[in-house]
């Protein structure tokens, strides 16, 4: 049976990892990142609607005194 011939592995992994890194270095450095984001202002709307106009209380069961 013949020996695996490793001696060049290290050489192949160190090479793919440099060539992984830098890939990955490129593909960081095109992307745009925001540096300071911005807040947006919220615009509360309010609608018109017949019980806003009118005051009313709802009692529920359990508010009601003993009777």
């Amino acid at each position: 049976m013949p020996q695996l011939d490793t001696s060049t592995w290290f050489t192949i992994m160190l090479s793919s990892t440099i060539t992984l890194f830098m890939l990955m270095q490129l593909k960081m450095s095109s992307q745009d990142f925001h540096l300071t984001p911005t807040n947006k202002t919220m615009h509360v709307t309010s609608t018109k609607t017949p019980w806003n106009l009118k005051w009313t209380k709802i009692y529920s069961p359990h508010s009601l005194p003993p009777q």
